[in-house]
C-alpha cells in the first residue's frame, strides 16, 4: 500500500465513524454530510424501513429515530476495496437500541455495502444498502 492508500482507508473508515455518530446523536445535518447529493440509500432490511434519494431518507430517519429513546451503532471489520476514486465498502454494524412499546434493549446486526467516492469534500457514499443479518427482541418478527 502507498501513502494515498492508507490516507484514502482511513477517511474513508473515519466516513464510516461520522455517519454512526450522525444517527446515534440525531444529527441529520450531520448525516447528510456522509453522502453525495445524489446519492440513494436503502434501509428496507431494516423493520419498517425505507429506500430512496438521500433527501427522502433524511426526512424518514428524522421522523423514525424520534421514535427510539435509545441506539448506539458499532461499525467493524471494514473492507475497502479502492479503485481510483471509487471505492466498494463493506462493514459489519452492531446496534443496542431501544424500542418505543418494547420491555429491554433490542440488539441487531448486520452489514453496511457501500459504494463511495472521492469528491472536492472528501469521500462520500453514494449508495448505501443495510444488510440485516440477525435481531434480537424484535417486536416485529413474526411470532
Amino acid at each position: 500500500m502507498d501513502i494515498q492508500q492508507i490516507s484514502d482507508q482511513l477517511e474513508i473508515t473515519a466516513l464510516l465513524h461520522r455517519y454512526c455518530r450522525a444517527v446515534d446523536s440525531r444529527d441529520l445535518d450531520l448525516w447528510l454530510t456522509v453522502f453525495t447529493e445524489d446519492a440513494h440509500v436503502d434501509y428496507t432490511a431494516a423493520p419498517a424501513g425505507a429506500a430512496g434519494t438521500r433527501d427522502e431518507i433524511a426526512e424518514w430517519l428524522r421522523t423514525s429515530l424520534a421514535l427510539l429513546p435509545m441506539s448506539q451503532h458499532f461499525v467493524t471489520n471494514i473492507e475497502i476495496d479502492l479503485d481510483g476514486d471509487a471505492a466498494t465498502v463493506r462493514a459489519m454494524f452492531y446496534n443496542p437500541l431501544q424500542l418505543p412499546g418494547v420491555e429491554g434493549p433490542s440488539f441487531c446486526g448486520g452489514c453496511y455495502h457501500h459504494q463511495v467516492v472521492r469528491t472536492p469534500d472528501g469521500w462520500r457514499s453514494r449508495d448505501l444498502r443495510e444488510e440485516m443479518v440477525w435481531f434480537d427482541n424484535n417486536p416485529f418478527a413474526a411470532a
